[in-house]
């Protein structure tokens, strides 16, 4: 059947996701989807997610539960009733029926049954039976090696330059240069897409270079989301250039080129709910959800595409349970170094190998933080506004002190230092397995209450694993705290990108002699790391001072 097999890849989900671990399929092989339906739960270096359909078909995966693969390898298919398997030779996959059954596609992985976290590195060579892609493999060419970004390189008639015009290098019937429809991902703007069509017929061996002709045989590659976008703004596809792997139109392309029109340039961009879906139906992940929680499906009103069930409208009945933490780590496990807690060992090893990093010590008083607080307490008491914390205290005097001391607001880049406009405050949160660290962006202009109530959002939906990846990036400087854990001095590591970071440490009392008598007053140690390549001592001490000079005088603090 042409152009009817839909390909499930695995969607970049944010700027910096390199790879993603299949936690588990929600649908078993064979069963009957349809659009909206959540199909698996991914694990990235940062947050956990389902991912949703995006078209209707008989789901069959590739990939198994546990695997750790590349954003954007194919991880299953979405089939019509009856179709053929792509690359499959033998009998039509199954139907509707629920049954798991190996499948050609399924067996080519070559998993180890003992690799508790089998990884998706390449695909096998030789023509479209290996990969399930026509073209890819060029018809029995070079083999399929691991690419440099952990994607996928060589397979014969891939050039290095995927989005080149090239013509492809192996034999046979294989698409050339922008073959491969998606590969990389695309972040969308609403559920993560993870799905593209495909054309059955072989591609020509050549790609243009021109945006109407980038993919299978002259087809124009876009994610979903980038279409739907382009629906909404009137938008003609040809016209936009695509920046994602082969030249892939992605959603943000879409924006960009209307956000370079005069006539809607200053507009909000709606993105319509795609049509389709099937009624009051619910997927297999509603019903167990609903199931879990004794809900009555008849009596919930679907907010989803013709009336369907969602899982948001099971939460606006019965608010989803939170996610128990993991089990303590024991004696003899193996702990894997795997998606979060692979990102911080890469990026912090990263860091200590890059930067010249060392810490000042730095005692402040938070005499007039704890009047001014308690003070707020009581008065703030009737009102709908936040009483901050210490730490939101020390968030917003660390933000305003960065604009007075650019160097500390900077990243290093092979042409030099670059000293950033905009203040993005990342602050450290604990969680089971790791630590995220979400951004508040221009925390210069945020008045203390609304730091006080972003700040306590943001906590909240990362430690409930609530938290998506947009507000995980972009940080320009971080805060990091161990005073809830008894610390006054830290050496916290800079994240990468950043110069420098700022540890706090606990509230305590402290003593200054006033004539020869001792006043009890209430200190905290600051802990600042910095890179010796951007920063000196001198600048990093006169940061310190500065912060400790806002916290003396907390009232500036508020607005």
């Amino acid at each position: 059947m042409t152009d009817v097999a839909v390909e499930i890849l695995l969607p970049k989900i944010g700027l910096t996701m390199q790879e993603g671990t299949i936690d588990e399929w929600l649908v078993p092989t064979g069963a009957a989807v349809a659009e909206g339906d959540a199909l698996l739960r991914l694990a990235t270096d940062k947050v956990d997610v389902d991912v949703e359909a995006e078209a209707g078909g008989l789901f069959h995966p590739v990939v198994p539960a546990g695997a750790t693969v590349p954003a954007g390898a194919l991880i299953g298919w979405l089939l019509a009733e009856g179709e053929h398997l792509p690359g499959a030779a033998g009998a039509p996959a199954p139907t509707g029926t629920g049954a798991g059954t190996e499948t050609a596609a399924g067996s080519a992985l070559d998993a180890d049954p003992a690799d508790p976290n089998p990884k998706l590195g390449a695909r096998p060579a030789g023509g479209a039976g290996a990969t399930g892609v026509p073209g890819l493999g060029g018809g029995g060419g070079g083999a399929a090696v691991p690419g440099p970004d952990g994607g996928l390189a060589g397979l014969g008639a891939l050039p290095a330059d995927v989005g080149g015009a090239g013509a492809g290098a192996g034999a046979g019937a294989g698409a050339g240069a922008g073959a491969v429809p998606g590969l990389g991902g695309a972040a969308g703007t609403g559920a993560p897409s993870a799905l593209t069509r495909v054309g059955a017929g072989p591609g020509t061996g050549a790609a243009s270079s021109a945006p109407s002709v980038n993919g299978h045989g002259g087809r124009l590659l876009s994610s979903p989301n980038a279409r739907r976008v382009a629906v909404a703004g009137d938008v003609d596809l040809t016209a936009v250039r695509g920046t994602g792997p082969g030249g892939r139109i992605v959603s943000e392309d879409v924006e960009e080129f209307l956000a370079a029109l005069p006539d809607v340039a200053s507009g909000d961009l709606v993105v319509p709910v795609p049509p389709g879906g099937t009624g009051t139906g619910t997927s297999p992940l509603v019903r167990k959800l609903a199931k879990e929680r004794g809900i009555d499906l008849s009596g919930i009103n679907g907010t989803g595409p013709g009336g369907r069930i969602r899982r948001s409208d099971l939460d606006a009945v019965t608010p989803a349970p939170v996610r128990r933490p993991a089990a303590a780590p024991q004696p003899g496990d193996v702990i894997p170094l795997t998606g979060m807690r692979g990102t911080i060992a890469r990026r912090m090893h990263a860091s200590l190998q890059e930067m010249a990093q060392l810490t000042h010590g730095y005692e402040v008083r938070l005499d007039a933080v704890v009047s001014l607080r308690d003070r707020l307490k009581e008065e703030w008491a009737d009102s709908d506004l936040p009483v901050p914390s210490f730490n939101d205290f020390l968030l917003k005097a660390a933000a305003l002190a960065l604009r007075e001391h650019p160097l500390l607001n900077a990243t290093v880049r092979e042409d030099g230092v670059h000293l950033l406009e905009d203040v993005h405050l990342g602050f450290a949160v604990a969680v089971p397995g790791g630590l995220m660290v979400p951004v508040i962006e221009d925390a210069v202009a945020l008045p203390l209450p609304e730091i006080a109530r972003r700040s306590k959002a943001l906590a909240q939906a990362a430690r409930e694993g609530r938290i998506s990846p947009t507000q995980l990036e972009g940080a320009t400087f971080t805060v990091t705290s161990l005073g809830g854990y008894g610390v006054d001095f830290f050496t916290p590591v800079v994240n990468p990108g950043n110069v420098a970071i700022l540890g706090v440490g606990r509230l305590r009392d402290g003593v200054e002699w006033v004539d020869d008598r001792p006043l009890r007053t209430r200190v905290l140690t600051l802990s600042l790391t910095f890179d010796h390549r951007a920063v000196d001592g001198a600048p990093a001490a006169e940061y310190l001072r500065t912060v400790g000079e806002l916290l003396s005088k907390p009232l500036r603090l508020l607005v």
